[in-house]
């Protein structure tokens, strides 16, 4: 009874020692907070104005605080809109707004951050857009999200965020939540806002503040494209999520929403970013109106520090910024660098800064910040191979102070090493899905379609998800190097408890588990091990991957299941509820059906691996001394002559006994080679091994003037030749390309044995030439395609149903396994991870699900194999509406 009072509204007390303490006390009215602005407006008459911009249906003041320093400069300033409670239920936006005007006129003073803050930008503060709903929920029922309109159908109530114009569809249901009114802008409240918008073009971002669901939602045009803003916008979002990450540890998310049909629309958020301005929602909390001393106060004090640094970014999205750079590309790639490019006027005092990250919608700060440059290129190195990075630049005045807008973010995968092979695995459509406790009969249609739910709620009891993958394209000798399983959170709205639960994902015995659409199976199978770090649903964000690693013990677990061809995941979260508590489930994209991002989306598990290397013993095919006057073929003997001229050892290795020689890849390679004669004590000699070009006459002038290819090993000295032993020269990186090299063109390698020290005549070593200690080159290898070529030709784009429609031909030839498109609207794509992937497969056409017809991009086709390499692209300009 206590919680239905609670829900409709009922003004609850409870006496304590003779004194009446109401329910809902530690919020403020409506009145207490106009009471608020009017006080600091008198308190701090040089920072602080207060006017009203409108009347609502109930005569109520729509207050909008101006705080600046020098507060008749402040229309002057770059400025951040701050927009509360246009849902009446939605307390978080008052609460907060209040909150922060009293942390900015208490700190300035002492806080030369905010000093500078405030005298370089302007905030505008609108606590309570909604006055009338947000009464109507304090007094009457708190559910209450709509304005008070009357619509004269015995209904009240227009919904605020679906009255403005970019998108305004108009329902007939007047009584829905969501119900936008007759037109746009039918209202007074939406009005209000629009007119002061209108007239202050200083603005240039705009937070507007609602609960619940702890993500950040910023502002779209009503596709999935990416917005020549789009970095700028994920980036905010970015950095003020470090900032509330840094004070309570929560993570938000950061989600465009949902694809284009199910789009949120007549949103504040889409008109302010009609108008060029930075703007985003804020969704905070997982209650509308929750505990005050605890959540609501938590909200509160790790969103200042965020907004905070949203008022210090408004001067670089003003007019006075310094342009973006443009073409913004990767210049080129390897396993273990990166090489960008950008085109920017180069002037004195512009910089460039950089910064990498490898997550998508990371913060990009000083944890991120890797560079800083005048140049128009940066190369970055020390990278891990085969491992996708996300890069930024943004343009920084040294001498204005300010920075420019982020160019569009550029997307990279390093080339893996030589030995190394990949797999990106996706589950079949009718294995991947969700089981529920109490959805006995319906668990089968919840695989392939639309969403992955995990957690537990009051209606379907425990929900699990189940991913089965196909890995019967590794072999069964593989050595796996690392894996992960990635899933996108799609939706937290029904994880409705602060700090409550955790997500984990498990290896199940696929021998314990006929039918994974069965729950009762799913929920008995025998557990083989965990995947990595649960997730605590403080941490678990939509809109951004998150990832479970392999450690090393769960890696050969995994290499286990390779033999078998599958592997089972079951994903599980909380599995009981406090009391009172209806929900707390995540949602994952699936990748399939009308709610989820598209294919791409979809959950898959990433592994690195190699493959047992081969080993390969090769005895000299010849060996010679060659002295100044003389050769010897019997003979491996090197040092120095009575006249202190040197004597070399040449030995020659033949290769062709390495099959499939264009596909070698050397692991390691050294030479064994046995000192037959000892070194005397007073010898002080030593010997370096070289590995040299090809010597087509065994002259002493040519092997004098030989050109070396690198040394091999270390050098052996006097003290450990005095004794007969077993000397092992071992190649580096460049030896063992050199190698490579020579195996791939049919070539013999040849070595020379060489005394380095001086003054030492008379001084040899011979070296066993025959028998069981003879020289040999021993290499480990194994076979791995080094490249692919591009077998498509003929890409050509159509318009069908309304859809960009992709078409090839292609030509299968050696390795091809097939072909992988992407999309980028800013550039053309240099290599297949640089835009949104389309499609990858073997058909010869393709249709961009979501592309939009009318918007200007590049598409590119890969060619890849099964290792995989990728093909250079061919690249088509499609123009869109021209």
């Amino acid at each position: 009874l206590y919680h239905l009072l609670r829900i409709y509204g009922y003004i609850i007390s409870k006496k304590f020692k003779g004194v009446i303490y109401p329910m809902k006390q530690q919020y403020k009215s409506y009145q207490e907070s106009c009471d608020f602005l009017y006080q600091k407006q008198k308190e701090y008459p040089d920072l602080v104005r207060v006017e009203s911009i409108g009347t609502t249906y109930e005569n109520r003041d729509i207050l909008l605080a101006t705080i600046s320093l020098d507060i008749k400069e402040a229309d002057k300033k770059p400025a951040l809109l701050y927009t509360g409670t246009i849902h009446a239920r939605e307390w978080i936006g008052n609460e907060l707004a209040i909150a922060f005007v009293d942390y900015l006129l208490k700190n300035y003073k002492k806080n030369p951050y905010i000093y500078q803050t405030l005298k370089d930008s302007t905030l505008y503060i609108v606590p309570i857009l909604n006055p009338d709903g947000f009464e109507y929920s304090r007094n009457h029922f708190s559910f209450w999200r709509k304005n008070r309109r009357n619509n004269g159908d015995g209904t009240f109530g227009v919904d605020l965020n679906r009255n403005f114009s970019e998108g305004f569809k108009k329902i007939k249901n007047t009584s829905s939540n969501v119900y936008g009114g007759p037109y746009p802008f039918s209202e007074p409240e939406t009005r209000a806002i629009k007119e002061f918008v209108d007239n202050h073009t200083n603005i240039t971002i705009a937070l507007d503040y609602h609960s619940q669901g702890n993500v950040f939602f910023p502002a779209h045009k009503f596709h999935h494209e990416p917005e020549i803003e789009g970095t700028d916008l994920n980036t905010l979002c970015a950095n003020m999520n470090y900032r509330i990450q840094k004070t309570t540890g929560r993570k938000y998310g950061i989600h465009r929403g949902k694809p284009p049909i199910k789009l949120i629309s007549g949103s504040g958020r889409e008109y302010y970013y009609s108008k060029g301005i930075i703007a985003t929602v804020v969704e905070v909390g997982t209650r509308n109106i929750p505990d005050f001393l605890t959540n609501m106060t938590e909200s509160i004090n790790e969103n200042i520090p965020a907004l905070l640094y949203a008022l210090s970014e408004t001067k670089n999205y003003s007019k006075a910024a310094p342009s973006r750079v443009e073409n913004f590309t990767i210049e080129d790639v390897g396993a273990h660098w990166v090489s960008l490019k950008w085109d920017y006027e180069v002037l004195d005092g512009i910089y460039f800064e950089i910064y990498r990250t490898k997550n998508n919608k990371m913060a990009c700060n000083e944890d991120s910040f890797i560079g800083i440059t005048n140049d128009t290129r940066w190369r970055d190195e020390n990278l891990e191979s085969g491992e996708l990075y996300f890069y930024y630049v943004r343009v920084i005045d040294k001498k204005r102070d300010i920075k420019s807008p982020y160019a569009p973010k550029v997307r990279v995968k390093t080339l893996l090493d030589e030995d190394e092979f990949s797999k990106t695995i996706y589950p079949l459509k009718n294995k991947v899905g969700y089981v529920a406790q109490n959805t006995l009969e319906m668990n089968r249609s919840h695989f392939g379609k639309n969403s992955l739910f995990v957690g537990v709620n009051e209606s379907r009891g425990i929900h699990y998800g189940m991913i089965e993958i196909d890995l019967s394209s590794i072999p069964k000798d593989a050595i796996i190097k690392s894996a992960k399983i990635s899933l996108y959170p799609l939706n937290r709205v029904n994880a409705k408890i602060e700090k409550y639960g955790e997500w984990s994902i498990v290896m199940l015995d696929s021998d314990s588990i006929a039918d994974i659409t069965d729950y009762n199976q799913v929920k008995d199978a025998k557990v083989l091990e965990s995947v990595g770090n649960s997730i605590s649903s403080d941490k678990l964000t939509q809109g951004i991957w998150s990832h479970w690693v392999f450690n090393d013990y769960e890696k050969k677990v995994l290499q286990k299941q390779i033999k078998n061809e599958k592997v089972i995941f079951r994903v599980q979260g909380p599995t009981k509820l406090p009391l009172g508590r209806d929900s707390q489930v995540m949602m994952f994209d699936l990748g399939y059906g009308d709610f989820g991002g598209g294919i791409h989306y979809r959950p898959h598990i990433d592994i690195k691996y190699t493959i047992p290397s081969k080993e390969k013993e090769i005895e000299t095919k010849s060996h010679i001394t060659i002295s100044q006057n003389n050769q010897n073929q019997d003979k491996l003997i090197s040092g120095y002559d009575k006249n202190n001229n040197k004597i070399y050892g040449l030995m020659e290795f033949d290769l062709s006994s390495i099959e499939n020689p264009k596909d070698v890849v050397i692991k390691e390679a050294w030479i064994e080679i046995s000192n037959k004669t000892k070194a005397g004590k007073k010898h002080h000699i030593h010997y370096n091994l070289e590995f040299v070009d090809n010597i087509k006459e065994c002259s002493y002038e040519n092997i004098k003037d030989r050109e070396r290819i690198e040394f091999i090993g270390y050098e052996v000295t006097g003290p450990e030749l005095r004794i007969p032993k077993r000397h092992y020269f071992i190649f580096d990186s460049l030896s063992k390309e050199e190698l490579e090299n020579k195996i791939k063109m049919g070539e013999n390698a040849h070595f020379i044995i060489k005394p380095t020290s001086s003054m030492v005549k008379n001084t040899m070593i011979e070296w066993v030439s025959e028998g069981k200690n003879k020289p040999k080159l021993v290499i480990k290898y194994i076979h791995k395609p080094q490249s692919v070529k591009q077998m498509c030709k003929n890409f050509k784009a159509t318009i069908q149903h309304g859809k960009v429609k992709l078409s090839w031909d292609v030509k299968e030839e050696e390795n091809f396994v097939g072909n992988y498109v992407v999309r980028n609207r800013f550039h053309p794509p240099k290599n297949p991870f640089d835009g949104d992937k389309i499609y990858a497969g073997k058909d010869k056409f393709t249709v961009d699900k979501f592309g939009d017809k009318d918007i200007s991009k590049y598409y590119a086709i890969f060619t890849y194999d099964s290792v995989p390499n990728y093909s250079e692209p061919l690249i088509l300009h499609y123009k869109g509406k021209d």
